[in-house]
């Protein structure tokens, strides 16, 4: 399990660790570990350009530390000091001594755009409300240069708790962070600009309730549901189905698609594209009723392409079993009826269907994700997924750290891919999982669904289901006996 947590705690923890040791020691190690990193990249040390860009915190003191250990294997470094009078003393007597040279004013943009690497120590992870004047123009000049660019603990100008980017902020190739992630390097928009994210466990010890927390293969595989030897059809979970209508039926073809591979021992569709399912999938339990007169389900999904059939969505959310709601449903969708339901509720919006419940704008939505699904989920009193390049879910009545999913493809963003979504994770939900593991575990399994149905170009919605059971075969080792 990849965790994330807040700057209160990391500082917290800080300060917990530099009471048990030596005056600058953490930040020695925080700068080992930099070096190293920015070494690596360089290749060949000796003779290459550096530039350090050091603001008036500790990320500053670590871009200088860096600075003269670099300098010391033979690199030209320069450090620009965007605050003189608070600069670190430590760190800029360090790389003065081996031999480094400081900037104060004039002749950094030069410098910046002749640079092998660029190390980015200007605002630490309390940073908030965008870059000062000063700071845009220098990392404007970073964008034109031709460097490769290294952030200290996390970029400038994107800020770590919310991952929201207010105007001007540092892209960086490679991120170096200390001690744990902070939620800002896995969140869109703030994620785009991390690049690649390189830990250095500088001895923190933090609590076991994370503020964000990003499943891997082996958290994956230890949730998904494995028939037993006793399992039958009904046993392993009946996931229901309401979805489709005369102008969307192949909305109702994708979902059961997802559905089928999503775990469940049947599936039963309740609506006007029968004939399309049947034709497509014949093990499907169709019925010519509502959703009441379907039979025992373990769990419902309701919504997509189902047009204005507000009662099909009214009957499921009375249901006393988990409800997974989405597409057309989520506008149908009593608010009342939601937050009244004592059986879980999973609600899988999109920006602008989050944005349509929350009463905002898109690009409210789109900019401060992590606190958009953490609204929604008390709002509704239900858990929430967050669809987008990074996926979020939050735990009905929060409590939980909020998962975050990055498995997915731009290529993702195609009709039809969130309907075999909800299927995948109804399924999940009918075979067992609670709704925070069912719609974690079922983006993980789209999106590397959605990788291997791409490839690199473009995919359509029923190649991403097909793909399914090789994303499921895939979180396993190959020892497993599934494979």
């Amino acid at each position: 399990m990849r965790t994330a947590y807040s700057v209160e705690t990391v500082r917290a923890a800080e300060r917990e660790l530099m009471a048990r040791l030596p005056e600058g020691a953490l930040m020695q190690r925080a700068a080992a570990g930099l070096a190293a990193a920015c070494a690596e990249l360089l290749g060949r040390v000796y003779g290459s350009r550096v530039v350090l860009l050091v603001g008036s915190g500790d990320n500053g003191g670590d871009a200088l530390y860096a600075g003269a250990r670099l300098a010391r294997r033979g690199a030209g470094v320069a450090a620009v000091l965007l605050a003189p009078e608070h600069t670190h003393e430590g760190g800029l007597a360090a790389l003065r001594r081996a031999g480094g040279t400081v900037v104060r004013d004039g002749g950094a943009e030069e410098l910046i755009l002749r640079a092998d690497l660029v190390v980015d120590g200007i605002v630490g992870i309390g940073g908030k409300g965008g870059l000062r004047p000063g700071a845009a123009e220098l990392v404007a000049a970073v964008d034109r240069s031709r460097a490769v660019v290294v952030a200290v603990d996390l970029p400038s100008g994107v800020e770590a708790d919310s991952g929201e980017v207010r105007g001007a902020a540092v892209r960086a190739d490679l991120t170096v962070t200390f001690g744990t992630h902070k939620p800002g390097l896995l969140i869109d928009p703030a994620r785009e600009y991390a690049g690649s994210v390189r830990l250095v466990d500088i001895g923190l010890e933090l609590p076991e309730e994370a503020e964000l927390e990003a499943l891997q293969d082996v958290d994956v595989a230890r949730l998904l549901p494995e028939p037993s030897a006793e399992s039958d059809k009904y046993r392993r979970g009946v996931v229901g189905i309401v979805a489709g209508s005369a102008r969307y039926p192949g909305a109702a073809v994708l979902a059961v698609a997802g559905a089928l591979r999503g775990g469940a021992g049947a599936v039963r569709y309740v609506g006007p594209a029968k004939d399309e399912v049947l034709a497509r999938f014949p093990e499907t339990l169709v019925s010519d009723g509502g959703p009441r007169k379907a039979g025992r389900v373990q769990a419902w999904v309701a919504g997509p392409g189902v047009g204005d059939d507000a009662v099909a969505v009214a009957e499921v959310l009375a249901a006393d079993v988990p409800v997974l709601v989405d597409a057309d449903g989520l506008r149908l969708a009593d608010r009342d009826a939601v937050r009244g339901r004592t059986a879980p509720t999973l609600m899988t919006p999109h920006a602008g269907e989050a944005a349509a419940l929350l009463g905002v704008r898109r690009e409210e939505v789109e900019a401060g994700r992590l606190a958009a699904v953490r609204e929604l989920a008390a709002a509704y009193r239900a858990t929430v997924l967050l669809k987008g390049s990074t996926t979020l879910v939050a735990a009905a009545g929060g409590g939980s750290a909020v998962r975050v999913n990055a498995t997915g493809t731009p290529w993702l963003a195609t009709a039809g891919s969130g309907d075999v979504l909800s299927g995948l994770a109804g399924s999940l939900l009918a075979a067992g999982l609670d709704g925070r593991d069912a719609g974690s575990v079922a983006a993980y399994l789209h999106g590397l669904a959605g990788r291997f149905a791409a490839q690199g170009a473009p995919t359509v919605a029923h190649a991403v289901a097909d793909e399914v059971p090789a994303a499921w075969r895939g979180v396993f080792p190959s020892t497993h006996p599934t494979r």
